[in-house]
């Protein structure tokens, strides 16, 4: 039986089914801290019977500052997945599809627009896995991996795959044929 809890420190010692996989991006301890106090209630782990850590997400609410209204890259107050990851023996249980909805619920509550995530256009597991859970491609982000593991040039292409929640009733913040508008990773606010 696997359960879902908030994520502790001590959870840093115990990340090794997760975090050995190749398709897993690693973080340094104070990154992983830095989402713990400022978001705990959008850090998830997953655990197995045993008490293993076979699963995890990390997402946090954010929004662009005020003065970047008017461009057209503004985002506003949403939640942001910033890693969800399963361990492989763990993986086709649903588990991504669980984390993901405790994340959109809070998120929900908290008044939020939608959900984002940025994910390697050539992960194509990955991008069918949220396309199934309502997620759809907003745009393409060029060469925001430093690296692409196809082989296919310097870097790789992201997706900026959205979910609109309730408060988005017209749905103003999805975009059809979103895989055909591209943008440069300056024009992402990082603040």
């Amino acid at each position: 039986m696997t359960s879902l809890r908030a994520f502790r420190p001590q959870d840093l010692f115990h990340m090794n089914l997760t975090n050995l996989d190749p398709l897993t991006e690693n973080y340094n301890i104070d990154f992983y801290m830095h989402y713990l106090i400022n978001w705990p209630s959008l850090f998830t782990v997953a655990e197995d019977q045993d008490g293993n850590i076979i699963g995890y997400m990390m997402g946090k609410l954010e929004e662009d500052p005020f003065y970047r209204q008017f461009s057209p890259h503004y985002l506003p107050h949403h939640g942001h997945i910033t890693a969800l990851t399963i361990s492989p023996q763990s993986r086709r249980l649903g588990l991504a599809q669980h984390l993901t909805a405790a994340l959109e619920h809070a998120c929900d509550a908290a008044n939020a627009w939608f959900v984002d995530l940025f994910v390697r256009a050539g992960n194509k597991s990955a991008v069918n896995l949220y396309k199934g859970m309502g997620y759809s491609v907003f745009r393409v982000v060029v060469d925001y991996y430093s690296d692409d593991p196809t082989g296919g040039g310097a870097g790789e292409d992201a997706f900026d795959m959205r979910k609109p929640l309730k408060r988005d009733k017209k749905r103003e913040h999805v975009r059809e044929n979103g895989e055909d508008f591209k943008v440069e990773p300056e024009d992402l606010w990082h603040g």
